[in-house]
């Protein structure tokens, strides 16, 4: 029988830090499956059943097999090391959540967007609100299969990411990857200066 006091149900009496992550993207991106993917503790999925009226507004055409969606928020936790703790928070992708996506990032210490190479237009909207709110980023591409496999570089002058902005790829449905994307973006976020 396990324990109560196991890392699993408690962090770890070592962290001395901890961090509210958001993993943000558009609808379908696979930002659910990303925070699944990586959550130490069983995730909170706030998903609905796609209904015959949110077909008619949210594109399907990507993800036809799609039967739910997320209609509040995702969350997970993932110890980094023996000190560091993330709270990660995963946003619904449809526009008319906006409401939700602006209070998300209020404490946020930076976000993961996640982009689909097979639309990469449909992130503008995330990334202009993480900026317009002051709000450091890092993209990862989830790779899904058979999208084009662009290269990085091509995709960082696509989403017109600052120079210094980190861009990775992933598959959300394999921890190694989305565990690489977010240490990119912890390394990231404390290399910068911090806030007043």
């Amino acid at each position: 029988m396990a324990s109560a006091l196991t890392p699993d149900r408690f962090v770890a009496p070592t962290v001395t830090a901890t961090a509210k992550i958001v993993v943000a993207g558009a609808f379908g991106v696979g930002k659910t499956t990303f925070v699944g993917s990586v959550s130490e503790v069983p995730p909170v999925h706030m998903e609905e059943t796609i209904t015959r009226a949110s077909a008619l507004v949210d594109d399907l055409a990507r993800t036809p097999e799609k039967s739910t969606t997320t209609v509040g928020v995702d969350f997970g936790r993932k110890h980094l090391g023996d000190d560091l703790v993330l709270y990660l928070f995963g946003t619904p992708g449809q526009a008319r959540f906006r409401f939700l996506w602006e209070e998300l990032i209020v404490g946020a210490l930076g976000a993961l967007v996640l982009v689909d190479p097979r639309d990469l237009d449909a992130s503008h909207e995330i990334l202009t609100l993480l900026e317009e709110a002051e709000v450091a980023y890092a993209v990862a591409v989830n790779q899904f299969d058979g999208a084009p496999l662009y290269p990085l570089a091509e995709i960082h002058e696509a989403l017109v990411l600052e120079g210094n902005t980190p861009l990775s790829v992933c598959d959300a449905r394999e921890r190694a990857s989305c565990m690489q994307a977010l240490i990119q973006l912890t390394e990231y976020l404390a290399r910068l200066e911090p806030r007043p």
